[in-house]
């Protein structure tokens, strides 16, 4: 009787395709959980955002949806680095940094994209560098337009 053939490239394969989908999974569960207002709202300093939030139009979507990129290859080092900044100033003092250029970039063009359709309807969209200059108080404060 012959001796079955031992494949072990087909072990590594295979236990290397289960590693990655648990780590895909993992992955895609904390970033989608670190997006939320909950984890956002765990810092001190965000917690006037999140409660404002929590009473504002866009209070069905996460914190992320406008402030980081929507493509995840882009998304990563943005939300570490800005993840980094908050979590400093969380710890160094008690108030929250006017946003980066970045970050207001970010949430415009964030703003333009969901809002395309109404935006096609506007007769001067370059009025302001930003939609928030006009629309500040739309995301956080339900009754102040």
């Amino acid at each position: 009787m012959a001796k079955p053939e031992k494949r072990p490239w087909l072990k590594i394969f295979l236990s290397g395709m289960v590693t990655g989908a648990v780590l895909l999974v993992v992955s895609a569960y904390a970033m989608l959980s670190t997006d939320q207002r909950p984890f956002c709202s765990s810092c001190h300093i965000m917690s006037e955002a999140a409660v404002t939030h929590k009473l504002g139009t866009h209070a069905d979507r996460s914190c992320n949806d406008c402030h980081a990129p929507h493509n995840w290859i882009v998304k990563i080092p943005f939300k570490a680095k800005a993840g980094l900044t908050d979590f400093l100033g969380n710890i160094s003092k008690h108030d929250v940094d006017p946003p980066s250029k970045a970050t207001r970039d970010m949430v415009n063009a964030n703003c333009i994209a969901c809002h395309a359709k109404v935006n096609s309807t506007v007769v001067s969209m370059d009025a302001k560098p930003y939609c928030v200059d006009c629309h500040r108080n739309i995301a956080h404060m339900r009754y102040q337009p």
